[in-house]
């Protein structure tokens, strides 16, 4: 499908997102979905990372944890493609909330060093349901939406994914802090039974599942699906560079270990009553509440300035690269966690305009029997370069590299991305 006379249409307001979730009842429990499940995700991500640098005493530890949490979503991902574009995704998505509401309980076991091997085991089958779970929502999307509402819904997802980031991170270390960790894995539990009822609720149409033969176990490793989607992608100019846009977000892995570390060690919050351990989450979290906000503004503000222009979207995507190099390249001469927090809103402004303008123009351009394999392609390398980010800046720091300078220095890797992104628009433009 090859992009389509590019129309310029009004700049998209707050009524636009009203009339989305007032007027249809199919985004709506999506979104309620997604709403219940990733606050009790943030406030589990917190609880998870900092139980590993308390019980190991390395950051590598954490590395480890978030790449089990995002590799093995680049492995499945041919099997999760192929199952997302022969089954009705509405089902694969119900199935994968209610494996992980089972794994999630199960964290409940970890309860001393001896246990903590436990914790890998259950993030890779967490992570094996993502796998399957996420390409599904972003597919049926455009199954559930008009076309001129495709945007307002990415928006409005990745405004409410930050949202989410800065309630559960605010609020989940106090939880965590407080309540224990263990009320914080049965909250999350209990999202995600919760998202599996809503999205119980949705009717739709799924013409790929309705047209396609019956799904057979070999089925799962064949593979000539995934070369049909690979021929697909390839012979499409505005869809190759697009699949791998996420993939340039090199921030997102060293994100984690570097907030997570910051946190403990260089902003620890010093108040009265509140030991080590409590400081050093909540300092956690107030440098993941400033990433939650900037994810938050940056696609509200840039959605209103692209429209439903496909050269602004391309455009956004080089803007929020460059601003994201901006933010890290700055946050490791902050002095105080506040600054901080600052640098960390400014880089997720730009990081969240990439995603979301990203996902919208795969959107727009994928056929409906292709849409599970390609988004299953775009989460499968985005998630490949955040594990290997990750794990590279968690030995960084474990080989006594500054945290502070392994943030200046992802800040100069995100030029990369960003002036290869600029190749792949004058050659578009050339074309």
């Amino acid at each position: 499908m090859e992009p389509q006379p590019e129309q310029v249409a009004p700049s998209i307001s707050l009524a636009s997102y009203l009339r989305l979730v007032r007027g249809n009842r199919n985004f709506r429990r999506l979104w309620l979905a997604q709403i219940v499940s990733e606050i009790g995700d943030w406030f589990y991500t917190l609880s998870i990372y900092t139980l590993l640098l308390q019980l190991t005493g390395h950051a590598s530890s954490v590395a480890l944890a978030l790449v089990l949490q995002v590799l093995p979503q680049t492995f499945v991902g041919p099997t999760a493609g192929v199952v997302n574009d022969r089954l009705r995704r509405k089902h694969v998505m119900i199935a994968a909330d209610l494996v992980r509401f089972a794994v999630v309980l199960a964290m409940l076991l970890v309860r001393s060093r001896s246990m903590v091997w436990l914790v890998y085991p259950l993030l890779l089958a967490e992570t094996i349901m993502a796998a399957f779970f996420e390409p599904a929502r972003s597919s049926v999307i455009p199954n559930i939406a008009a076309k001129g509402e495709v945007l307002i819904a990415n928006t409005l997802s990745s405004a409410t994914w930050s949202v989410n980031l800065l309630v559960g991170a605010s609020v989940g270390g106090v939880v965590a802090a407080f309540f224990g960790r263990d009320a914080v894995f049965i909250l999350n539990a209990l999202s995600f039974l919760a998202s599996a009822i809503l999205i119980a609720g949705m009717h739709f149409a799924e013409p790929h599942a309705e047209s396609a033969a019956p799904l057979r176990p070999r089925d799962l490793v064949d593979f000539s699906p995934v070369l049909e989607g690979i021929r697909y992608v390839r012979n499409h100019r505005t869809l190759l560079p697009t699949v791998f846009a996420k993939a340039g977000e090199l921030m997102i892995g060293p994100s984690w270990v570097i907030f997570t570390v910051l946190g403990a060690h260089e902003f620890a919050v010093h108040w009265r009553g509140v030991d080590a351990a409590r400081g050093a989450m909540l300092g956690m979290s107030i440098l993941l509440g400033g990433r939650g906000l900037g994810a938050l503004v940056g696609p509200l503000v840039s959605a209103r300035w692209a429209g439903r222009s496909d050269r602004r979207l391309r455009l956004g995507i080089l803007f929020g690269y460059i601003v994201t190099a901006i933010g890290y390249g700055t946050l490791g001469s902050c002095q105080t966690v506040w600054l901080a927090s600052a640098c960390a809103m400014l880089a997720h402004m730009g990081g969240s305009t990439v995603w979301v303008f990203s996902t919208t123009l795969l959107q727009l351009h994928t056929d409906d029997r292709f849409r599970g394999r390609v988004f299953s392609a775009d989460l499968g390398f985005s998630m490949f370069t955040i594990a290997a980010g990750a794990y590279l800046c968690g030995r960084l720091l474990d080989a006594g590299v500054a945290a502070r300078t392994v943030a200046t220095y992802t800040g100069l890797v995100m030029l990369i991305p960003a002036v290869l992104w600029a190749m792949a628009m004058r050659k578009k433009k050339e074309a």
